[in-house]
C-alpha cells in the first residue's frame, strides 16, 4: 500500500513563503514523476508543478518564477518551496506520484492559505 504523506501548509501572509514535503513509503516499483496539484473551492485541480526521475522540471505559468519544486530520489521525496505568495495561491495542495505501468497515487492534501 503506497502512501504520500504532506507536510507543510499553513497560513501566510501575501508575500511570504511557505515549503511543502512529501513523503512516498511502501513502493514496490520506481516513481518516474513527482508533482504538485492544487485545488481552489469550485475550481478544477491542476497542475503546479512536477519534476521527472531525472530532475526535468514542469511548472504552471502561474507559479513560474515564484514556485521551486525538488526531489530525492533515494528518500522519494519531493519538495516544493513557495515564494511571493499570493492570495491566489490558496488552494489545497496535493501530492502525487507517476509511475511506469501503474495507476498514480495521490496524497491526502494539506491546506494553503494566503491571507492578510
Amino acid at each position: 500500500q503506497v502512501q504520500l504523506v504532506e507536510s507543510g501548509g499553513g497560513l501566510v501572509q501575501p508575500g511570504g513563503s511557505l515549503r511543502l514535503s512529501c513523503a512516498a513509503s511502501g513502493t514496490s516499483i520506481r516513481i518516474y514523476n513527482m508533482g504538485w496539484y492544487r485545488q481552489a473551492p469550485g475550481k478544477q485541480r491542476e497542475l503546479v508543478a512536477d519534476i521527472t526521475r531525472g530532475g526535468i522540471t514542469n511548472y504552471a505559468d502561474s507559479v513560474k518564477g515564484r514556485f521551486t519544486i525538488s526531489r530525492d530520489n533515494a528518500k522519494d521525496t519531493v519538495a516544493l518551496q513557495m515564494n511571493s505568495l499570493k492570495p491566489e495561491d490558496t488552494a489545497v495542495y496535493y501530492c502525487n506520484a507517476k509511475y511506469i505501468g501503474k495507476s498514480s497515487d495521490w496524497g491526502q492534501g494539506t491546506q494553503v492559505t494566503v491571507s492578510s
